[in-house]
């Protein structure tokens, strides 16, 4: 799924200086970056597919600091270009940034900075988010980077609208991905744009994946909280609250259990996260449904009292509104996708109430096994997803049924 900004016409008329050529792609690699991200747009932009109908690019590859650069597994590159050759370029692709909480070197950022100003497409993939924002690239736009730190980017960079359900955004002059695979959706919607859709199919035939994928990150998306709140009292009461889901209770119940007043409790959990401690609790709810109905014979109805939801139609609503579905056309769709005799697994404890529900991680499904773990395992994604409540545009931006691949903003 990907965002196409209402801004973006007025921002792809924008000229390029005449030094810069729109063939010309160059990419910024630094030290530390993951290689497998590193290596999408090399792949995209600098192979020649003439033979299979794609138009072909011209690749440099830039190092944004002084060589060698070291990046997975020990490897060191050098890179045969240095920050002077974006000069020349009509695109420039930041395709990861080493550590999220690293500033990246400034060098590199005036470099990105000059080429916006020049007319040139800048593109982040996953956490090159990281270094599009720090130049001040995405200040009041729409953006997304990989959910698990899609609420670090909003709370660094209040200015960017971060909506960590896309797959990639596109706002014309500026555009961002979410995590590793996302990239290549981005990379052949870029060659979509520039050549249309016989060439972006082409090219994604080569690559031996769809030419659109639809969706977007939420079937992904964790439900655990940045860890940063670890260490911070909250941690308690969140934690609490994530146990507890089953029960019917408010905002109002854990700023009591926080000992805090409601007006104090919204703006410290804000802080710590980004979101709205109602929206939060929202999407906990609703990733809780979520689990039921893939793992148990629960009816809709049955779901929506043990997710603490105080009717099937607010489940529903929420549902629908979060995930772009009713609560049993997922369950069909999930049990169509699932092999032959993986039987749903109930999920109720021996006293009647639901058991611990699994939290999604990038190694697998790891049991809720303490409160402290719960509140302070790494990562966010949909327990920020539906963070934008108010004026639809805050940290977050929510959720959004639309056609798969596209989604427009008129």
């Amino acid at each position: 799924m990907s965002h196409d900004s209402t801004a973006a016409p007025e921002a792809a008329a924008r000229k390029l200086s005449g030094r810069r050529r729109k063939e010309i792609v160059a990419v910024l690699l630094f030290s530390g970056g993951p290689i497998f991200e590193s290596s999408i747009p090399l792949s995209v932009f600098g192979i020649d597919r003439q033979d299979a109908g794609v138009p072909r690019y011209r690749l440099l590859v830039c190092g944004g600091e002084e060589g060698p650069l070291r990046t997975t597994g020990g490897l060191e590159l050098t890179a045969p270009h240095g920050l002077e050759a974006i000069s020349r370029a009509g695109t420039v692709v930041v395709p990861a940034w080493r550590s999220i909480t690293s500033p990246p070197p400034e060098e590199a950022l005036d470099a990105l900075r000059r080429a916006h100003e020049e007319g040139a497409r800048i593109v982040g993939l996953c956490t090159g988010a990281f270094v599009l924002a720090a130049a001040g690239l995405l200040d009041g736009r729409p953006a997304t980077t990989h959910w698990m730190y899609a609420p670090t980017l909003a709370k660094r960079y209040p200015s960017v609208h971060v909506d960590p359900r896309e797959l990639f955004v596109d706002d014309g002059d500026v555009l961002t991905s979410a995590g590793t695979a996302a990239g290549i959706d981005l990379c052949l919607h870029i060659v979509r744009t520039d050549h249309g859709n016989e060439a972006a199919g082409a090219l994604a035939r080569r690559l031996v994946v769809p030419p659109r994928r639809s969706g977007g990150q939420e079937r992904y998306l964790d439900r655990s909280l940045p860890e940063e709140i670890g260490a911070d009292p909250l941690a308690e009461v969140v934690a609490w609250a994530l146990e507890h889901l089953h029960e019917q209770f408010d905002v109002e119940t854990l700023a009591a259990r926080a000992y805090m007043s409601r007006r104090t409790f919204d703006r410290r959990f804000r802080s710590l996260t980004g979101s709205a401690p109602l929206q939060w609790l929202i999407t906990q709810r609703v990733l809780q449904a979520q689990r039921l109905l893939e793992t148990s014979d629960y009816s809709v109805d049955e779901v929506a009292g043990r997710c603490g939801f105080r009717s099937p139609v607010a489940l529903r609503g929420h549902f629908r509104r979060q995930l772009g579905s009713s609560p049993a056309a997922y369950r069909a769709a999930y049990r169509a996708r699932r092999p032959q005799g993986d039987k749903p697994a109930d999920m109720e404890g021996a006293a009647g109430a639901p058991g611990p529900t699994p939290l999604l991680h990038p190694e697998g499904p790891v049991p809720l096994q303490s409160r402290r773990a719960a509140a302070s395992a790494v990562g966010s994604g949909a327990s920020l997803s539906a963070a934008a409540a108010e004026n639809g545009r805050e940290a977050y931006v929510t959720s959004r049924a639309s056609l798969p691949g596209q989604r427009s903003g008129t």
